[in-house]
C-alpha cells in the first residue's frame, strides 16, 4: 500500500502526517517535492498543512500553481483518493478541486486547540468508518480557516451530501459558514478538512478520533490497520 505526501515549502505538518501514514500503513509514505511533474504510484495522496510560500497573495494561492499540483489533479480524476489538511484544503480550494475559499478567521487571530466535529455524511469512502452524527474530536491549528461560498454552491454541496463535517457543539473556531469543517468533491475521492486528523489517531495522542479518515480512504478495516 503506497501513500505520497506532497511537499512544499513553508509546510510545517508534513512530518506529523509522515509518522501519521506510517503508523497505520506499517509503511513510510513516498514524497514529491512541488516542482515534480509526475507522482509516483499512489493509494492516497495528501497534501499537509503549515504556511506554503509564507501564504503570501493568499494561503494555498501560490502552492496551488506548483508543477505537482497538475499530477494531483489528473490522478484525482482518475480516482486517486486525495486528502488536503489545513493548509492543503486551501490548495485544493485554490487549485479548483474543491469550490469555495478559506478567508481569514473572523478573529483576525490563529487558533490551535480541540474543536468538535459532526459527521454529517458518513458513506463517504472518508468516513465510512464513522456514523451520521457522531460526534469527534480534532485539533485545529490556522488563521485562515474561514470557508465560504457562494449561495448556488452552498446549496449544491449541501444537496449532494458533499460537507461531510461541521464545527458542532459551538466550537466553530474561524467564522466558517454554515459551519463547515471539510468537503469532498462531486466524485467522492478528494476531501479538503480544516482540522487535523493526523493528531489523534494513535491512544498516545489522547484518542484515535482521526484515524478512520486514513483507513476509509485507503479501504482498511479496523483489523488490517491495527
Amino acid at each position: 500500500m503506497n501513500t505520497t505526501v506532497v511537499l512544499l515549502p513553508g509546510l510545517n505538518r508534513d512530518r506529523d502526517m509522515i509518522a501519521a501514514l506510517k503508523t497505520i500503513t506499517g509503511k513510510l509514505p513516498q514524497t514529491v517535492w512541488q516542482t515534480e511533474t509526475s507522482l509516483p504510484p499512489s493509494d492516497l495522496i495528501v497534501i499537509p498543512g503549515g504556511f506554503s510560500f509564507g501564504d503570501y497573495l493568499r494561503a494555498g494561492a501560490i502552492a496551488a500553481r506548483s508543477p505537482i499540483m497538475r499530477a494531483v489533479a489528473e490522478a484525482a480524476e482518475k480516482g486517486v483518493p486525495v486528502l488536503g489538511v489545513c493548509n492543503g484544503f486551501q490548495i485544493l480550494c485554490e487549485a479548483g478541486l474543491l469550490p469555495g475559499a478559506l478567508m481569514r478567521n473572523t478573529t483576525l487571530r490563529f487558533v490551535c486547540r480541540e474543536v468538535k466535529l459532526e459527521v454529517t455524511n458518513a458513506k463517504t469512502r472518508f468516513t465510512g468508518g464513522y456514523s451520521a452524527g457522531q460526534i469527534i474530536r480534532c485539533p485545529v491549528a490556522h488563521h485562515d480557516g474561514n470557508y465560504f461560498a457562494d449561495a448556488h454552491t452552498l446549496a449544491a454541496l449541501q444537496d449532494n451530501g458533499r460537507i461531510v463535517f461541521r464545527y458542532a457543539e459551538g466550537t466553530n473556531p474561524n467564522g466558517a459558514i454554515n459551519d463547515i469543517a471539510g468537503i469532498v468533491n462531486a466524485d467522492g475521492n478528494v476531501l479538503g478538512m480544516m482540522p487535523h486528523p493526523e493528531n489523534l489517531i494513535e491512544p498516545e495522542h489522547g484518542g484515535i478520533d482521526g484515524r478512520a479518515i486514513f483507513e476509509g480512504a485507503l479501504g482498511l478495516t479496523q483489523q488490517e490497520a491495527a
